[in-house]
């Protein structure tokens, strides 16, 4: 399929005014681009009941308190289901006020709770930080829900990007540490980074041109992973993880003019190789990061409109 039209002016539009490529940039510099690029196409805001901004206490040693804002649906009438979601934008990008629109989307149409956690970002806290701070987040979730009414018993969690990665290798990582414990009911990850290593064909199909390319993706990488070795490691890279028995269910988006698309298809195959329920969803034409841009990408709010379905389902 060739790459949508409308996502082709945008890539017209980009080049056509030499927008600075973000391996050449300041970190502060490109945090402020991105976040300019987010607010100009983001789409209109649906009506939610709330959305609270909030702190999840963490000592000082082991990395701080972490912001988080909690929305909820209107017209709710019971204990809700949640949604612990982890933004994308390479470890590097991105926050709250990034992926607020976003949040009140997913909210509204999936009717549960969405928990936004703005982790820590590299380079200033290399990897594992991010991911600490997404564990340290859902534990506390689960421990204070009923006090914010939500319901631990359908919990979530999910991310785009950089997101996906921190919320694959979570589910991992919750599975190991606390067996014992209220299982995650689902994971949603939007064009995930399973795998630091690859070299599979749409790294090189989409390695130029196409929003995210082979350069900023390795920007990306040396700002959030301290050593090569670390690529290797599958808390960075879950898709070089051994064991995939009874995680959680998953649906797994990608865009298909994305060097990432083959990370995410893969991983969707290795999470059905092992009886996980899976279902894999690729946008035709679409690139990277489209789901944030609903202002001029339709696709956007047909895929929010399929993730909240699946979220109905995992979590009712």
């Amino acid at each position: 399929m060739p790459l949508d039209s409308r996502a082709k002016s945008l890539l017209e539009m980009l080049n056509r005014i030499e927008a600075p490529r973000l391996e050449d940039q300041p970190v502060t510099f490109a945090r402020r681009n991105f976040e300019k690029l987010m607010f100009a196409y983001r789409p209109d805001a649906p009506a939610i009941d709330s959305a609270q901004d909030m702190e999840i206490a963490r000592k000082d040693f082991a990395g701080g308190p972490l912001r988080a804002r909690l929305y909820k649906p209107r017209n709710a009438t019971e204990t809700l289901p949640v949604l612990l979601w982890l933004h994308g934008g390479g470890w590097t990008l991105g926050d709250l006020a990034c992926y607020d629109t976003f949040c009140r989307s997913l909210c509204a149409e999936a009717q549960c709770a969405v928990l936004a956690l703005d982790y820590r970002l590299a380079p200033e806290n290399r990897f594992p930080a991010a991911l600490d701070d997404a564990l340290w987040a859902l534990r506390w979730l689960k421990r204070e829900a009923a006090g914010l009414g939500l319901d631990a018993a359908r919990l979530a969690i999910g991310g785009d990007s950089a997101g996906g990665n921190l919320a694959a290798a979570a589910c991992h990582m919750l599975r190991e540490e606390d067996s014992n414990d209220i299982p995650l009911s689902f994971q949603l990850l939007v064009y995930p980074a399973t795998d630091q290593t690859s070299q599979r064909a749409s790294h090189e199909q989409y390695a130029e041109g196409h929003f995210l390319d082979r350069a900023s993706i390795s920007w990306f990488q040396h700002n959030y992973l301290p050593s090569e070795s670390d690529y290797f490691d599958w808390r960075a890279s879950p898709l070089l993880a051994t064991d995939f028995d009874g995680l959680p269910p998953a649906l797994i988006v990608t865009a298909e003019c994305d060097p990432l698309t083959d990370d995410g298809r893969a991983y969707a195959e290795k999470l059905a190789e092992h009886g996980v329920p899976v279902r894999y969803s690729e946008y035709a034409g679409m690139i990277h990061g489209f789901v944030t841009m609903g202002r001029i990408l339709p696709d956007a709010g047909r895929a929010i409109t399929e993730m909240a379905e699946a979220l109905r389902e995992a979590l009712r």
